[in-house]
């Protein structure tokens, strides 16, 4: 069948051409005939061959008729090949909890009710709504029902979903995903950029922008680091209540703190006009595809109607694993685990730089899985040269850099360094060192 299709294909068996008899070919080629006849069958019904009885089999008459393939001359690399990962983008895949996600997987097989796997209610299992109603209260502050919890395939699907009721422009941090920025100018909004600095985004110029909403990263500003200030966090509930907007809050990393307890959701001071959204694509793995939103009571139809009248994104059987693997406390250890694993490469990076390159100042280290490299002005593309000469993989702040933004452009590296299994991590930070800039004269 394969070679019959490549024949076609390639023009080498015309439109019309008339194939041997089954009979025929099976003797010539040393099979049964019922194989040949079943694969002339399946052809029939792919399309490639036409047959009626009596008249034999052809080729079947297209159209146009398919060009010849080309051949091609050998292709361009155009991507080198990467030794060495520090993307900011997922955990260490290699220490993700595949034995607790086995057990907890056969007893949500075991324990689910028949209709769990019939048509899915969209807001997702119930088993998953309650389990994080518990977890994110005890763990982010974040004030739920069960009702109030839409699972979605994670973060970008639910900011599609929010962006297809959201008015006016949105407001964003000047420095963020330009991914996410994608989503929102994808579904016909602007984005209107707030200045960060130390202390999170500008919120106070949130009246001046005309936003109806705002997403931020309050628990981890992405990708600059730290928290939001408390007076900021304030202020931004006075700006939703005051002016009838909504934040959405992206709680992207919000379990991994290393200096103290994990800042609480700003979600937690007014529920009604916050939409928290949180996922797995850090804790666990952004293959799992499960995200949640918090979303507030006067919402959620809205929410509903957006997704669909029937869940369509995330599975059932990963839905009910992460509710059992929540509620029997194997994600808390999981993440306990995680956060020692990670503190140790973060103070690894640190001291390594201090020693090798101490006149690289390393920002956004108290929490998360990321640090930010403040490189002297106007040297950020010659060291993203010398890294990918090194085999590493990472980005440039400039990449995350909102393009209307007033604030002056800063050189950095956006160092991943959860990324790296753990046995190539001092490699890595080896090829770092030496694709960094030298100390200014």
């Amino acid at each position: 069948m394969r070679a019959l299709r490549t024949a076609i294909q390639t023009g080498q068996l015309p439109s019309g051409t008339r194939l041997p008899p089954y009979r025929s070919l099976a003797v010539d080629l040393g099979v049964a005939r019922n194989t040949v006849a079943g694969a002339y069958a399946e052809l029939v019904e792919e399309g490639w061959l036409t047959a009626r009885q009596g008249s034999g089999t052809y080729v079947a008459r297209r159209a146009a008729p398919l060009e010849p393939t080309r051949r091609r001359g050998p292709l361009r690399r155009t991507q080198r090949w990467n030794t060495h990962d520090l993307m900011p983008s997922s955990p260490d895949a290699s220490a993700f909890p595949r034995s607790g996600w086995t057990a907890s997987a056969r007893r949500a097989l075991a324990s689910a009710p028949s209709e769990a796997f019939g048509v899915g209610d969209a807001r997702g299992r119930p088993e998953l709504r309650h389990a994080l109603v518990e977890y994110l209260a005890r763990t982010r502050g974040v004030r739920a029902e069960a009702d109030r919890i839409v699972i979605c395939s994670g973060f970008a699907h639910a900011l599609g979903l929010l962006c297809r009721f959201l008015r006016g422009p949105v407001a964003v941090e000047a420095y963020g995903l330009e991914f996410h920025r994608s989503v929102i100018t994808g579904a016909g909004l602007e984005t209107v950029p707030l200045t960060v600095d130390a202390h999170g985004a500008r919120v106070e110029d949130l009246p001046g922008t005309g936003a109806g909403a705002a997403l931020l990263t309050p628990a981890h500003q992405f990708p600059t680091g730290g928290p939001l200030h408390p007076e900021r966090r304030a202020a931004v509930i006075d700006w939703a209540r005051t002016g009838g907007g909504l934040l959405l809050e992206d709680d992207y990393d919000g379990e991994f703190r290393y200096d103290r307890e994990p800042v609480g959701a700003v979600q937690g001071l007014d529920p009604d006009c916050v939409v928290y959204l949180g996922s797995t694509s850090k804790s666990l793995s952004p293959a799992l595809r499960l995200g949640w939103m918090v979303v507030p009571g006067w919402l959620v139809d809205d929410v509903i109607a957006a997704k669909g009248p029937r869940e369509m994104w995330s599975g059932v059987v990963d839905q009910l694993t992460l509710a059992d693997f929540i509620a029997c406390g194997a994600y808390d250890r999981h993440l306990r685990r995680m956060r020692r694993v990670y503190r140790l490469r973060r103070d690894l990076l640190t001291a390594t730089l201090a020693e090798r390159a101490g006149h690289i100042r390393v920002g956004g280290v108290a929490a998360g899985l990321h640090a930010v490299l403040e490189l002297p002005p106007a040297t950020e593309q010659a060291a993203l040269r010398a890294a990918r000469r090194q085999g590493l993989a990472l980005e440039g702040l400039g990449a995350y850099r909102h393009p209307n933004s007033a604030m002056p452009a800063r050189d950095g590296l956006v160092i991943g360094y959860g990324t790296p299994p753990e046995h190539a991590f001092s490699a890595a930070l080896d090829a770092l060192c030496l694709a960094l800039p030298g100390p200014p004269h």
